[in-house]
């Protein structure tokens, strides 16, 4: 009966440990999950980046570093965790793919900024739209025809046509 006690107590101790750092690993996972997140905030916000988008941003981030750290601590547990990576790398697939379109504008919005092949103020034909260049933006640069309308045009659709840029 005392072996029988004393292999509980042993059982008990070793998992209480591992609930106390699986624990611990959460508290202190979920308070640095808010602080990377307020300063990515924080980030966007002083790139004069939309308010929505920055607290899209915060948030994504957050949600993100806290599902790694759930995954942690029940690893600590002593919890199978495999099959949670594979579901999140399944999901992370399924939105890759829903953003395409999206992430190719971004990646188009990311060349034009490094690349330059024109600047605010030009006079371009591009992506369809012919106007003056108002504003780059990440995902869509606005153009302004000579009736003074605002066209809006995907990144991805200027970067993957003919730019002509007239003299000023």
């Amino acid at each position: 009966m005392q072996a029988q006690i004393d292999k509980i107590y042993e059982y008990l101790t070793q998992f209480g440990l591992n609930f106390i750092a699986a624990l611990a690993i959460f508290i202190i996972g979920k308070w640095a999950a808010h602080i990377v997140s307020r300063l990515f905030e924080r980030f966007l916000l002083k790139a004069k980046v939309e308010k929505t988008l920055a607290i899209f941003g915060k948030n994504a981030v957050y949600f993100t570093i806290l599902t790694f750290v759930a995954i942690a601590a029940l690893n600590k547990i002593g919890v199978e965790t495999s099959s949670f990576l594979a579901i999140i790398g399944a999901a992370g697939l399924a939105v890759g793919l829903a953003l395409q379109g999206s992430l190719s504008n971004f990646a188009s919005g990311v060349m034009m900024i490094i690349f330059h092949p024109f600047a605010l103020e030009d006079y371009i034909e591009a992506g369809g739209a012919e106007g003056t260049v108002s504003e780059i933006q990440i995902f869509n640069t606005i153009i302004t025809t000579k009736d003074n309308k605002r066209v809006i045009v995907p990144n991805a659709k200027i970067t993957g046509d003919k730019i002509t840029v007239h003299p000023k």
